[in-house]
């Protein structure tokens, strides 16, 4: 086998351009790779000139979902992935009628929201949820993501809470946006969502579904106990939250894109976030 395909075959890098459509908080994660690796890279947003400008005006498009005129500004024949929620399904079909065959491969970041909980249950701690738990299809961005996996053969990314510099839970706590309850929650960092976007670009399975945490589910108790401790981080909200929250598994993840995460631990995370950015 030539050695650059086997190096490929490793590591799940394509030589294939990139669009990120919708390139926001987690598409600046992914542009630093893309450079690592020499990958030809463009980014969309709706208003380019005031969203995209750290970027070269050559790497910059024009995009809207809602506005059909601008879907042609994208190159053909590159790698997308989709940042933003599919929805409305009317607008999801229509682009992709359009434009399925203009791409290759396609990622979607859609959200672990899709998955059903019932409010009945009183199973603490909840169980945990794989990829075979069922949904809820009348969610508008579910009923996108679906149509996207199903019919283009979109690989689709269950992604959960993301933090990182500039999204920093410790400021959630201090703003009393959440608070000491023992609600379950499940993260992952956004430089590792990054790097799980383009792993999926080169091992995911065509319409196959991946939940992507850091596989550590933690309740908001245990985080705020370790802020106090750790950082001196006082909850501005004390108010209990009744809902439990979910368990996400990441074993799949894990198994079939093989990567291995960069901020497995997230108090080692957030320390990180704190030297680079007390701020944050």
């Amino acid at each position: 086998m030539n050695p650059q395909h086997t190096r490929q075959a490793e590591t799940g890098q394509t030589d294939r351009p990139l669009i990120i459509l919708g390139c926001g908080y987690t598409g600046r994660f992914i542009l630093p790779l893309t450079a690592q690796r020499g990958t030809a890279t463009w980014a969309t947003s709706r208003n380019p000139a005031q969203q995209l400008t750290t970027m070269p005006l050559s790497q910059r498009l024009e995009f809207d979902l809602a506005r059909p005129a601008t879907w042609d500004h994208l190159p053909a024949g590159a790698d997308l992935i989709w940042c933003f929620p599919a929805s409305p399904l009317s607008a999801v079909q229509q682009w992709a009628g359009t434009q399925r065959p203009r791409f290759n491969r396609l990622v979607v970041l859609g959200s672990t929201s899709a998955y059903e909980v019932s409010d009945d249950s009183t199973d603490y701690p909840p169980p945990l949820i794989d990829e075979a738990a069922p949904i809820d299809r009348t969610k508008p961005r579910v009923q996108g993501e679906e149509y996207l996996r199903n019919e283009l053969g979109a690989i689709l990314l269950r992604v959960t809470g993301i933090y990182g510099p500039g999204r920093n839970p410790l400021d959630w706590i201090t703003q009393g946006r959440v608070g000491p309850s023992k609600k379950y929650v499940n993260l992952i960092h956004g430089e590792d969502l990054a790097g799980i976007c383009l792993a999926a670009i080169g091992k995911g399975t065509p319409s196959e579904s991946y939940n992507v945490s850091d596989g550590t589910p933690y309740t908001w108790k245990e985080i705020c106990e370790t802020a106090r401790q750790r950082w001196g981080v006082i909850p501005a909200a004390a108010q209990e939250d009744p809902a439990p929250g979910k368990r996400i598994s990441n074993a799949k993840l894990r198994t079939e894109l093989g990567y291995k995460l960069k901020h497995p631990d997230l108090y080692a995370a957030l320390d990180l976030i704190a030297s680079i950015n007390p701020q944050s």
